[in-house]
């Protein structure tokens, strides 16, 4: 006969995978800023694939675990919906760099630099956020963390706007144009999906608050 300490612990385990996805994503989004500072003509893709690899793996140990496990520590839609938020990130920054390694050899003089630190700082926020559900549902510490991760979000479309102004300002042919507004629009998106992953466990902390 299993003790309440023994299902509840299982349902623990939860915690530890939804904390190594967010690990995973930004380690992805530190990968990204080591790749922009070293400006190589023909990037290495290695670090986003491991990364991917290990997010879909962790996706499906959550999915499975999901099945097995009567009692979980977190509501069964929340976990699912936190787990799905923060596969988003990686897969979006995947496709980043898989877009910027193709052209990488065109771009040497556009700084990305400033948005990949944003989007790393994203990343981080995350992982805190995560984190802060295994040691309880605070509302006011993880309003705060909330409230960064949509100050970075702002700045970012900020950073955006900005662009889009010098893009439309006629000192590009239209190839670069399309060009730059993908991959702008790329990072912007990675940017995006950590904000969503923040909304969906600042729901699950108001949920249980």
């Amino acid at each position: 006969m299993f003790s309440l300490q023994t299902i509840f612990g299982k349902g623990d385990k939860f915690y530890g995978l939804l904390e190594a996805s967010a690990g995973a994503a930004h380690e992805s989004a530190v990968a990204l800023v080591r790749m922009l500072q070293a400006r190589q003509a023909v990037p290495s893709l290695d670090e986003f694939m491991l990364a991917r690899r290990r997010e879909k793996d962790l996706s499906a140990q959550i999915s499975q675990e999901l099945v097995n496990t009567f009692v979980t520590a977190l509501d069964r839609e929340d976990i699912e919906a936190l787990s799905a938020a923060l596969n988003k990130i990686t897969k979006a920054i995947a496709k980043f760099a898989e877009r910027y390694s193709l052209a990488a050899d065109r771009l040497g003089d556009v700084d990305f630099g400033a948005r990949g630190v944003m989007l790393e700082k994203a990343g981080e926020v995350i992982v805190q956020m995560v984190a802060q559900l295994r040691k309880g549902m605070n509302l006011e510490t993880m309003k705060a963390l909330n409230d960064r991760l949509q100050a970075i979000e702002s700045e970012a479309d900020r950073l955006l706007l900005e662009l889009y102004r010098d893009l439309y300002g006629g000192r590009h042919d239209p190839i670069r144009i399309l060009l730059l507004k993908d991959l702008f629009e790329l990072l912007e998106k990675a940017i995006d999906r950590c904000r969503d992953a923040g909304n969906v466990v600042y729901q699950i902390v108001l949920k249980n608050s």
